[in-house]
C-alpha cells in the first residue's frame, strides 16, 4: 500500500505532488479502517471469537500508523527544503 521512497532525492515538485496524492487517499484509508473496525465489532457481537476480533483491531492501527508516518516524512522534507531555500 505504501512504498518506501527516499524523499530526500525527490524534487520539490515531486514532493508536493506526493503530498497531494497522500492527502487525497485520506478518505479511502478512513473507509478501509472503518470497515475493518466494523467487521471486528460485528465479529465480537456474533461470537466469532476474541482472537479474530483482536487480530482485526491491530490491522487499522498498522495502516493508520504507516499512513501517518509517510505523510509526516513528506511534510518534514518539504518544510526542510522551504527553510533552506
Amino acid at each position: 500500500m505504501f512504498s518506501s521512497k527516499d524523499y530526500s532525492k525527490m524534487t520539490l515538485d515531486e514532493l508536493v505532488s506526493e503530498e497531494k496524492r497522500m492527502k487525497s487517499q485520506k478518505t479511502l484509508i478512513a473507509l478501509i479502517v472503518g470497515l475493518i473496525v466494523g467487521i471486528a465489532v460485528w465479529s465480537a457481537t456474533h461470537k466469532w471469537g476474541a482472537f479474530f476480533t483482536f487480530g482485526l483491531l491491530i490491522l487499522p492501527l498498522v495502516i493508520g500508523s504507516t499512513y501517518s508516518k509517510t505523510l509526516k516524512a513528506i511534510e518534514a522534507e518539504i518544510s526542510r527544503r522551504d527553510v533552506i531555500d
